[in-house]
């Protein structure tokens, strides 16, 4: 059933109704919150959400965070504000000072969640809505293919995640960039260019301009969705994982003298896909540290080809067998 009403403009209900989607699942009278960067992306979100909202019981507003990092910036946070108001949203304007640790991106990106997870939970808000689209998730599986990642960056972003308790939802994942923009055309609103989205210092901005669109025209189109379905399913496979390695865990794993053991036997008796995530999964639950693949590898030799070897240094801690258990204890 086609939902557009007469003179409404196809890629305004196409935003509307993604974000009408995930609003339904908000209890009413919550508040949510709209991570405004006056972007196309999050331009057309905060419009969709200032419509939908309040046909649901539901109070928008909007927080723009200032990172600081280029000329003009206080301006065109001010503007995006300005839009958000006009849009009927309660917009508030964050500055945050941008470290250094990870590189710029992550240092950048590090610093809006944190100034827009305290915004959430100052404003006791139900949920944080972001902006990303199709073509975001696009590019983030192919981020994670040239890392050499594996399967969990290979997922990309999930529509519902959390942020230290508040709940991220991103209701734009299954529409297009063009869509955003011409939303945001049709609404008659001007999205800011951000200049760092044009900068081929950044790996996502040459992933976006250059990667993707050669990848396009040697395999033909559909490549971005084509990712995006890629990222679905193994997301999919993650979470039938997840459910096994929840039934499995309880079971094997016993607390030990300033950490963990698991049983070898076990371990031994899985297949090799969940004998690593279980290795990943204690150590992440218990030591807060990831593992790479080496280093998970490694461990797993200690069960599956098991020569006297000495413990195993990994962050957080050390790994060793003893007898019949698999220990980490903190370093």
């Amino acid at each position: 059933m086609d939902e557009r009403r007469p003179g409404l403009d196809p890629a305004v209900a196409e935003v509307r109704r993604a974000v009408r989607g995930v609003l339904r699942g908000i209890p009413a009278g919550s508040t949510v919150i709209v991570a405004l960067s006056g972007g196309a992306d999050s331009l057309a979100l905060a419009a969709a959400a200032a419509f939908e909202a309040p046909k649901l019981d539901l109070r928008a507003a909007s927080v723009t965070v200032d990172h600081d990092l280029q000329e003009g910036s206080a301006d065109a946070a001010a503007a995006a504000a300005r839009s958000a108001g006009a849009l009927g949203l309660d917009a508030r304007v964050v500055r945050v000072d941008v470290g250094d640790a990870g590189g710029p991106e992550a240092a950048a990106r590090d610093a809006r969640y944190r100034a827009l997870h305290d915004a959430a939970r100052g404003a006791g808000a139900a949920a944080l809505l972001l902006g990303h689209t199709l073509d975001d998730q696009a590019e983030t599986v192919l981020l994670g293919l040239a890392r050499g990642a594996g399967a969990a960056s290979l997922q990309g972003m999930a529509e519902v995640a959390e942020l230290d308790g508040i709940p991220l939802l991103r209701p734009l994942l299954a529409v297009r960039r063009a869509t955003t923009r011409a939303a945001c055309a049709a609404a008659g609103l001007v999205p800011w260019n951000d200049p760092h989205n044009a900068d081929p210092r950044f790996a996502r901005v040459r992933v976006r301009e250059r990667v993707l669109p050669v990848l396009e025209a040697e395999l033909g189109p559909g490549i971005a969705e084509a990712l995006a379905r890629t990222a679905a399913q193994l997301r999919e496979d993650a979470e039938a994982f997840d459910e096994m390695i929840d039934e499995t865990i309880e079971d094997i794993v016993e607390h030990a003298e300033a950490g963990i053991s698991v049983s070898v036997a076990a371990l031994a008796a899985n297949p090799a896909a969940l004998r690593h995530r279980i290795i990943r999964h204690v150590v992440a639950s218990e030591f807060h540290e990831s593992l790479t693949r080496s280093q998970t590898l490694e461990v797993a030799r200690l069960v599956t080809d098991w020569s006297g070897q000495g413990p195993i240094d990994l962050p957080g801690c050390r790994a060793r067998r003893s007898g019949g258990r698999l220990e980490f204890v903190a370093r």
